[in-house]
């Protein structure tokens, strides 16, 4: 009897202890799985609402398919998509495990890329495996230096980082557009507020250009994946990203450990900005060649979406920012090949993050997608 009570009792720990990771798991992968397909459902629902016939609602979402995944191209033009979203996406979920808001992705794209566009075009004679790595760095270090800013004011002032990453978003506006006027800067002959394109040296190299010149994805997807290592690595394996997930969950525990909060706030958010700053590399050396007013083109907001989805895990944010690259390069498809506005992507990508907000909603329409907690479990048997 005692030997059997015993291995109840270590049987419960046992479960109390995969618990966790079992949520987590769930979290990570099946509430997203399910948030996705409510939102393609109440898409469906919304084009029925506004007298779309249900065949074309089916073409739709066929070359929503076809046009993410369905050729070479559309592959292509998928993880071209997706690369700066997971890159900005990675670090706003670093500064999420860190508790903060980071609001100001947008504006440290802008300014990285616009770094990396001037010292593309402005060094020349360089090698590539010199020229291009400075480039992405000088990307990565003008967008942590522009995030410190509100990492400082938060750690010195209080400043709440949501006010000052947006009212940063907007300075960066202003700055790219001055920028671009300049002479140093603006192509010549040109009465157009666009940079000089970047060398050859500078360039991020297609990937797939032998097999057909229009492929546009890059070797900025090796980036991506070393990033989504690397953050994993640094959030899960070392003492620096112990320290931002434990700021994370109790800041006022975590100073009482010791933890210097306001080394970790300017740290996480310069981290956060470098990974920006190298998405706004990315599309400059990678896409566009040179910088042109928008053309960060709202990554940083989309990349809000990416890290939600995501739950601020590296793994995560990368299937994310897969899953948001296939939506807007199907979304284009979608639009030409059923006539349907390319506005319902906007739309399925708010279902998604309105759903993914809303964990238990999404576990009560879906209740035999999901174990049942040991709570759960104890509270059927009594």
């Amino acid at each position: 009897m005692t030997v059997q009570t015993s291995s109840d009792t270590l049987s419960e720990k046992l479960l109390q202890r995969a618990a966790p990771s079992r949520t987590e798991y769930e979290d990570l992968v099946v509430v997203p799985i399910f948030a996705f397909i409510v939102a393609l459902i109440i898409g469906a629902l919304v084009m029925l609402a506004t007298a779309v016939d249900p065949a074309t609602i089916g073409r739709s979402y066929i070359a929503l398919l076809e046009g993410s995944v369905g050729s070479l191209n559309a592959v292509s033009e998928t993880l071209t998509a997706a690369a700066p979203l997971v890159l900005a996406g990675l670090g706003l979920a670093l500064g999420f495990r860190a508790g903060l808001f980071n609001i100001g992705a947008e504006g440290q794209i802008i300014v990285g890329g616009l770094v990396a566009a001037i010292v593309g075009f402005s060094i020349e004679g360089l090698p590539w495996a010199l020229h291009l790595p400075l480039t992405l760095l000088a990307g990565a270090f003008a967008g942590a230096a522009y995030a410190s800013i509100a990492g400082w004011l938060r750690a010195a002032t209080g400043a709440h980082e949501v006010i000052s990453t947006i009212m940063l978003n907007l300075i960066s506006y202003r700055l790219l557009d001055y920028m671009l006027r300049l002479p140093w800067v603006q192509k010549a002959e040109r009465a157009d507020p666009i940079s000089k394109s970047v060398v050859e040296s500078a360039e991020l190299p297609r990937l797939l250009a032998w097999i057909d010149a229009n492929l546009r994805v890059h070797a900025g997807l090796f980036l991506v994946v070393a990033a989504v290592i690397l953050i994993y690595w640094l959030l899960f394996r070392t003492k620096l990203g112990f320290e931002f997930r434990a700021s994370g969950e109790n800041a006022d525990a975590a100073r009482y450990a010791g933890i210097r909060a306001p080394l970790i706030i300017v740290t996480a958010m310069g981290s956060a900005g470098a990974l920006a700053g190298l998405a706004g590399a990315n599309q400059v050396l990678g896409v566009l060649g040179r910088a042109t007013p928008g053309f960060s083109a709202g990554i940083g907001f989309d990349a809000i979406s990416v890290a939600l989805l995501g739950r601020s895990h590296p793994v995560g944010v990368l299937f994310a920012g897969l899953l948001f690259g296939a939506l807007k390069a199907g979304g284009r498809q979608m639009q030409v090949d059923a006539g349907v506005s390319i506005d319902l992507i906007g739309i399925i990508q708010a279902l998604i993050i309105v759903f993914i907000a809303a964990p238990l909603l999404v576990r009560a329409i879906f209740p035999w997608g999901f174990r049942k907690s040991v709570t759960d479990q104890k509270d059927s048997a009594a």
